[in-house]
């Protein structure tokens, strides 16, 4: 969009690309970001111009790192996130849909392996001792992320583990006194299918 360009015709546009702002230019310089709300209270033919200090400046430039457009996409709750050359020119726009494709590539969840989390007090994290106790086991980490809970300081620790089949690294997480929330590996799989097959026995055996 340009500044002489309406709101009628921007609103029209969001509505058609089902995203809720759109990059608007000077002779391919970016000048920001208006904002669906920004349009609620203007008349079609309003010019964008008249919008100008209400534009939203975030932007990433080509050479950042994707994270950084995501960081602005979370931070700003934008559907895309403009991305700007060393002459602050529009080179593109990155959509929540193909930052979300990356991200999921970025942490490996298309890969084969497990999933193990784990909760503890913030005393308790250490890399090397989690890298030590998985790879105890014959596997290793490919994947750690991290989240403090701000309500309660306890950190979530989501490993991604090279091995599907992982009770063994259960055990001793659980050996060592680990809080093991969640895991999603081979042996999950295991144990609902005894579950299931349990269930089974007890309806024939009525």
């Amino acid at each position: 969009m340009t500044l002489q360009d309406k709101v009628g015709n921007a609103s029209l546009l969001m509505e058609e690309l089902r995203i809720s702002q759109l990059p608007v230019v000077a002779d391919e310089t970016f000048l920001g970001l208006v904002s669906e709300e920004d349009l609620l209270d203007e008349a079609d033919e309003t010019p964008l111009e008249k919008l100008q200090d209400y534009f939203l400046k975030s932007a990433v430039n080509i050479n950042d790192h994707f994270l950084v457009a995501v960081k602005f996409s979370r931070l700003f709750h934008l559907d895309i996130v403009p991305v700007l050359d060393e002459k602050n020119e529009l080179e593109g726009v990155l959509t929540t849909e193909s930052l979300f494709r990356e991200l999921s590539n970025f942490v490996g969840a298309g890969e084969p392996g497990s999933i193990v989390v784990l909760e503890m007090e913030r005393k308790d994290f250490s890399l090397g001792e989690l890298n030590r106790l998985v790879e105890s086991n014959d596997a290793y980490i490919t994947q750690l992320n991290t989240q403090v809970d701000p309500a309660s300081q306890l950190i979530t620790v989501v490993l991604k583990i090279n091995k599907e089949e992982i009770s063994d690294i259960i055990a001793t997480f659980q050996r060592h006194e680990f809080n093991v929330r969640y895991y999603l590996g081979e042996e999950l799989f295991k144990n609902e299918l005894q579950e299931n097959l349990d269930h089974l026995m007890n309806y024939l055996n009525m």
